[in-house]
């Protein structure tokens, strides 16, 4: 028995490796493809490394259709070669047989967990970073007009950038506070940079205003001065204008200056939280309903998707056994149950944006189906 598995294990690997290789050049020539337009000049070693960034994030979403191929190639051969009737006349049953490719499928659901919750959300935060801050020199341009969200009630805006000095154009910069929301402090600033998780601002000006006593204002006599300077000293409780036009405010920020570009900078942000982060959210005070709510959908979907692996490789089994002829034939049935798994994935996570409370059902549709689908088949197999 141990050599049978020995056998098997060979015969599952070399198509494993082959299609993880395969859509994962596939998938990273895509993307050269789509953002060669504005990489014009770069040094083909900073390329390579950008691409090599993207490569964790990728094998996440291509090692389930290298499973599948793995199955359909590995046990359609077998059958074709009637090694698996002369194996079964040995008195071996067939659920013997795939326990080697269920051994190998479980090990690399745990690489793919361990690459989605650890690796790829780091990774993926470089992939921007570098993008944007070197390869197409835009930097913290693309921030340029929104208002960014850095973490602790902190927020910035700011009206312009320069990438040659890596300096922010007038900044704003506003801290509400968590148990009165009625109360901020706005930094005014000319320049400024943001390095790591730090914002150094020059030629500012700090202003704490109470909108609970601005509201208080329309209320102050007409004819008492001495009241409405009070009711404004009550608005503005704290200014703080320097003498040293060229003295610097250094702030700590939450997030850093390649997880904001990674957030903010393109349309759809870059997947950058993993297990540390969304476990933070669903435990952590303070964190909003829909963030937390976010965090629940988000942990579901990075765990799920490993499973698919898992799961796919045995769905595929029977399909294997019965169409698998040849590597043309076990290529294409590979890529229908791929598409067809990913097509009721997607569609799950849609069911499950719709109930946020309860994220689950819809995460987990696409292996619940495929996995009731697999064994039937098996079954009957």
């Amino acid at each position: 028995m141990t050599r049978l598995t020995r056998y098997v294990t060979r015969e599952l690997l070399p198509p494993l490796v082959a299609g993880a290789l395969l859509f994962t050049a596939i998938l990273s020539f895509g993307y050269f493809f789509i953002s060669s337009q504005w990489l014009r000049g770069v040094p083909l070693g900073l390329i390579s490394q950008w691409i090599a960034y993207q490569v964790p994030d990728t094998l996440v979403k291509v090692l389930p259709m290298a499973a599948v191929l793995m199955t359909v190639v590995a046990y359609g051969r077998l059958a074709t070669e009637r090694e698996l009737v002369a194996v079964q006349s040995g008195g071996i049953g067939l659920g013997q047989v795939a326990r080697p490719a269920a051994v190998v499928a479980a090990l690399v659901t745990l690489l793919a967990l361990w690459l989605s919750l650890w690796v790829a959300p780091r990774a993926n935060v470089e992939t921007r970073g570098l993008y944007w801050d070197v390869l197409t020199g835009g930097g913290l341009s693309q921030l340029v007009g929104k208002t960014v969200d850095l973490g602790g009630n902190l927020t910035l805006a700011l009206r312009g950038y320069d990438h040659a000095g890596r300096e922010l154009r007038g900044v704003r910069v506003e801290r509400w506070q968590a148990d009165n929301p009625q109360r901020a402090t706005v930094i005014f600033a000319d320049t400024g940079t943001f390095e790591n998780n730090g914002l150094h601002l020059r030629g500012y000006q700090v202003y704490t205003v109470d909108y609970a006593a601005a509201a208080q204002l329309a209320r102050v006599p007409d004819n008492d001065p001495a009241a409405f300077r009070e009711a404004v000293q009550a608005v503005f409780p704290s200014v703080v204008i320097p003498e040293d036009p060229a003295s610097t405010l250094n702030l700590d920020t939450g997030l850093s200056r390649k997880q904001a570009i990674a957030q903010y900078a393109d349309a759809i942000g870059a997947d950058g939280e993993g297990w540390p982060e969304l476990v933070s959210k669903l435990s952590a005070p303070g964190v909003t309903d829909s963030e937390r709510a976010d965090a629940r959908l988000n942990l579901n979907r990075k765990l799920a998707l490993p499973f698919g692996n898992l799961v796919l490789a045995l769905a595929a089994l029977p399909f294997a056994l019965r169409y698998g002829r040849t590597l043309g034939v076990s290529l294409g049935i590979a890529l229908m149950i791929a598409v067809a798994y990913y097509l009721v994935f997607f569609v799950g996570l849609t069911l499950a944006g719709a109930l946020p409370g309860f994220p689950e059902p819809g995460v987990w549709l696409a292996n619940v189906v495929f996995a009731v689908l697999g064994l039937r088949l098996l079954r009957r197999a």
